[in-house]
């Protein structure tokens, strides 16, 4: 999803070896649904599969999309409707595998006295622009008969938009988990007034790499795919080692973790496989769609799911 971290961005040298050019560089965010990453680095899943992953924290989604055009990054977990926008754009990036869902992982939270989207008209609301936090906004505004123009954005990162809500710079906010949890568990008074749960599928996240990129390395993908499943795998059958190791990766403590994990879904292979031959591209569609309802200069083609995903490796995996 356009997710923004709290770590630094890596930026990568010239002249590497031999060596390293055999090393997947895999750009990603401290979001809870990118989790089974970092369990299977941890685990050693990806070593099981043959391939050598790398795992590199990034601070804003645009610096992650240049660095995979670019060739920095090999891979890059982002949000379906990132995906969209580069196709818009020009940009070679396709998923190759969904990774989850959010439902009340992504929020909109105001103050108590804010009952509804309606009661935001004029008020001054932070969230990233072009993020899953302003589809999320978009798509409220717009089901609730509104539109950008009824609100003030103020723009910023989804760790920063918690605290400025708290800090009383704004009356509402965009973000999603750990950083809702985390908010709402600092200071009472607040509360979560909209969450993607409102429309299932809105906010989702695929693997994603340049397309000649996945054409070239089939063996790859496919042992991400693998060490991906294993890992979604491990999370079901040891919740709490799994758990924990997600939680530290994203930096947030164990009891605001747990609840916030229930409102992601994780896609395991055979999962992934249904999805992508059934519903999912409806689900590219609608979000596209409401993209283009709200930013029609920049989103100005309504793509097919062929356009913005390679499913061939994830379907030979799964067909195991």
């Amino acid at each position: 999803m356009l997710r923004k971290p709290i770590l630094a961005t890596l930026i990568f040298a010239g002249g590497a070896t031999a060596a390293m050019a055999e090393e997947v560089k895999l750009g990603l965010q401290p979001w809870l649904g990118y989790g089974p990453l970092w369990v299977a680095e941890e685990k050693g899943f990806f070593d099981a599969h043959g391939v050598d992953v790398a795992l590199s924290n990034f601070n804003w989604d645009q610096d992650m999309t240049a660095a995979l055009a670019s060739g920095n990054l090999d891979v890059v977990a982002a949000a379906t409707n990132t995906a969209i926008a580069s196709f818009n754009q020009g940009v070679d990036q396709k998923g190759f595998l969904v990774m989850d869902l959010s439902f009340e992982a992504d929020a909109i939270m105001a103050g108590e006295a804010v009952e509804s989207i309606a009661d935001m008209k004029g008020m001054k609301v932070a969230f990233e622009t072009g993020a899953t936090s302003d589809l999320l906004m978009n798509y409220a505004l717009k089901v609730n008969g509104m539109s950008m123009d009824d609100i003030e954005h103020v723009p910023m990162g989804a760790s920063e938009a918690g605290l400025a809500l708290l800090s009383g710079r704004v009356g509402a906010a965009v973000t999603y988990e750990p950083y809702i949890s985390a908010a709402l568990n600092k200071v009472e008074g607040y509360k979560v007034v909209y969450t993607a749960a409102e429309k299932p599928g809105l906010i989702s996240d695929v693997l994603t790499a340049r397309g000649d990129w996945i054409a070239d390395n089939p063996e790859t993908v496919e042992g991400i795919i693998r060490a991906w499943n294993d890992a979604v795998t491990f999370i079901r059958e040891n919740p709490e080692e799994g758990g924990a190791m997600i939680a530290r990766a994203v930096g947030s403590p164990m009891e605001e973790f747990t609840p916030a994990f229930e409102g992601v879904r994780l896609y395991n292979v055979a999962e992934n496989a249904a999805f992508v031959a059934g519903d999912f591209g409806d689900t590219v569609r609608e979000i596209a769609e409401i993209m283009k309802a709200t930013n029609p200069d920049e989103i100005t083609t309504i793509p097919s799911l062929d356009d913005i995903m390679i499913t061939g490796p994830l379907m030979n995996v799964a067909g195991e």
